[in-house]
């Protein structure tokens, strides 16, 4: 069965797409950029804040469709420039401190707002 999830506890989506689909056991979530939901704008601090802000976008959203961080199992980050990895890592690295999720992480030409980094995660739990 294939379920929408929608939580006002993260960005609003900005076009015709979904915060996240389930289709158990996983859960897919959109990619989420630093937004603030509480505002709509972009964080202000660079990679780490963005990073951040991200992944709490991330947490929400897997939260509302009822898993927890632990249950991500593959994230696929984007990073604006692949120069700001270090930075951005230290940052990932405070939310999966315990058995990280397999992850992919890309350069992209450019990312929706003017972001540094933009992660999307697959979770899955019974």
């Amino acid at each position: 069965m294939r379920r929408v999830i929608q939580t006002a506890q993260a960005p609003a989506p900005i076009g015709p797409y979904s915060q996240a689909i389930v289709h158990s056991p996983f859960v897919f979530t959109a990619g989420q950029i630093g937004l603030d939901p509480s505002t709509g704008n972009l964080v202000s601090g660079g990679v780490e804040a963005e990073t951040r802000q991200a992944l709490r976008n991330v947490k929400a959203i897997i939260e509302a469709a009822g898993g927890r961080m632990e249950d991500i199992v593959k994230t696929t980050v984007f990073l604006a420039d692949i120069r700001d990895f270090a930075a951005f890592n230290s940052v990932y690295a405070e939310s999966f401190p315990q058995r990280p999720p397999a992850r992919s992480t890309i350069q992209a030409g450019a990312l929706p707002a003017g972001a540094r980094v933009e992660i999307e995660a697959i979770a899955s739990w019974s």
